[in-house]
């Protein structure tokens, strides 16, 4: 009777410790959340600071639309590129089989980041997924990924884990925009799928879902480049949830203005914490003045 009291108390001594323990994970969570929209400018200064040191990285734009370059049907599409399934209003189920005819063998992430490297760029920035809506990484919320293609390796770990190896920042390039998901609305008029069925607040959660994949699963990320915010579905208050959202995920990562709906064009700032896409993107005709004052 008293070895089996004892035991009893042993037990319960046991279940008190993993009872305290949980609680304290859960306040430490609790605690280590932080609000993003009250961080003060030197918090914010520190947060940028190599982003202002770098000025110099690649941005590349690849994915399903590299099979067809441009051309659908034996006939160039205008404005093609990453646009092709909008500018060729290419339904879904003919777009869908690109999958099976991307197939990049001679990818090799080392000699990309080198060359990055050794032209003197800071980071790279990489879209893992664009309007399209395939996904260039291994996602458990979608077959139409990277692993359902004949390639079958997650482009995007093997070039992230190659930029740490090698120093650089691993970036991403992610639309909000998603031609490809049955529940992002609003459908082109192209598109014939039915939409009474489409839940954009259940888009909302795939799309979360995948970014968290993005910023847990590949180590220390740069910046989340966002794209595809115009429309009028997506909303200022969901900008605002999914900002917060990453900064309490990566408490540094950097996040475009284009996430928000105040961007005001291509070179406005964010209505709230963001950068600019003026150091990214815009260069004027003649070039950025060198050290030495000529354009560079």
């Amino acid at each position: 009777m008293q070895t089996k009291w004892i035991r009893n108390m042993m037990k319960g001594l046991v279940l008190a410790v993993l009872m305290m323990d949980v609680l304290s994970c859960a306040n430490s969570r609790q605690e280590a959340a932080v609000d993003p929209f009250k961080e003060t400018p030197q918090q914010r200064d520190a947060r940028m600071e190599w982003w202002r040191e770098a000025r110099f990285g690649m941005f590349i734009h690849w994915g399903l639309y590299a099979v067809p370059g441009g051309v659908w049907n034996g006939q160039e599409v205008p404005s093609a590129g990453e646009w092709i399934m909008f500018s060729g209003k290419i339904p879904v189920a003919e777009y869908e089989p690109l999958v099976q005819q991307f197939n990049p063998v001679q990818f090799n992430a080392k000699e990309w980041v080198q060359i990055a490297k050794e032209a003197g760029m800071k980071y790279i920035v990489l879209t893992s997924k664009h309007h399209d809506g395939f996904c260039l990484f291994d996602s458990q919320y979608t077959d139409y990924d990277i692993m359902s293609t004949p390639f079958k390796r997650d482009i995007i770990k093997e070039l992230s884990d190659e930029c740490h190896k090698q120093g650089l920042k691993i970036c991403w390039y992610h639309s909000i925009m998603d031609w490809h998901h049955p529940d992002y609305l609003p459908r082109r008029e192209w598109d014939q799928r039915p939409a009474d069925q489409a839940d954009f607040n259940r888009y909302i959660t795939y799309l979360k879902n995948e970014l968290t994949e993005l910023v847990t699963k590949y180590g220390d990320i740069g910046v989340l480049w966002f794209d595809g915010e115009w429309e009028n579905t997506w909303t200022e208050a969901m900008a605002k949830d999914v900002y917060a959202f990453l900064r309490n995920l990566q408490g540094d990562i950097i996040i475009n203005n284009r996430i928000s709906k105040g961007r005001g064009g291509m070179t406005a700032e964010a209505s709230f914490p963001g950068i600019s896409a003026r150091r990214n993107r815009n260069c004027p005709p003649p070039g950025w003045p060198g050290r030495t004052g000529k354009p560079a």
